[in-house]
């Protein structure tokens, strides 16, 4: 009985032990890397544009994604909005010009930054759409797009997710 107590705990402090370390690996993994996440622009071709409800949900792409980088052991550069407004020319203009999206990332210390896209061609689904710019070389490295059909918050939170499996895979290809 008191055998089975002792191999229990020491299971318990094995399992929180190894817990632990795969944290700290995934963090030193991605821990150097500095991404920004520029404000996500709706693109939104349906005869209804720019409901409310579909401004919200694209200005919570970028939380969303922030939040998750962080949580998977990327620094997150803040590059305020008033700094991306001066940056651009107009709608879609820091997406389409990567050299641009680049040196905006590199005056706030990111290696990497993220424009992005809310294209909305139906009322019964969005694509994510994401691209990767290397700051230093001021290229493309990768582009993303993530389907959500319908408007729910959960369905849009899983199109982040689906984005963050892609850069994540993108960034060990990277190393």
């Amino acid at each position: 009985m008191l055998h089975s107590k002792f191999s229990q705990i020491l299971c318990c402090h094995w399992l929180v032990l190894m817990g632990l370390i795969s944290v700290l690996h995934v963090s030193s993994a991605y821990g150097q890397a500095k991404i920004a996440v520029l404000d996500f622009e709706l693109r939104d071709l349906t005869l209804l544009p720019g409901v409310p409800e579909e401004v919200d949900r694209t200005a919570s792409v970028k939380l969303l994604l922030e939040r998750q980088l962080a949580d998977s052991g990327f620094g997150v550069v803040n590059i305020p909005g008033d700094a991306q407004l001066r940056a651009r020319a107009g709608f879609g203009y820091l997406f389409d010009h990567h050299d641009l999206a680049a040196r905006l990332g590199k005056q706030y210390g990111a290696d990497y930054v993220i424009v992005g896209r809310v294209h909305k061609p139906s009322f019964l689904f969005v694509y994510l759409m994401a691209h990767l710019v290397d700051v230093n070389n001021e290229r493309l490295i990768a582009d993303y797009s993530s389907e959500v059909k319908g408007s729910d918050k959960k369905l849009t939170s899983k199109g982040v997710e689906s984005l963050i499996v892609k850069i994540k895979r993108t960034m060990a290809e990277l190393k």
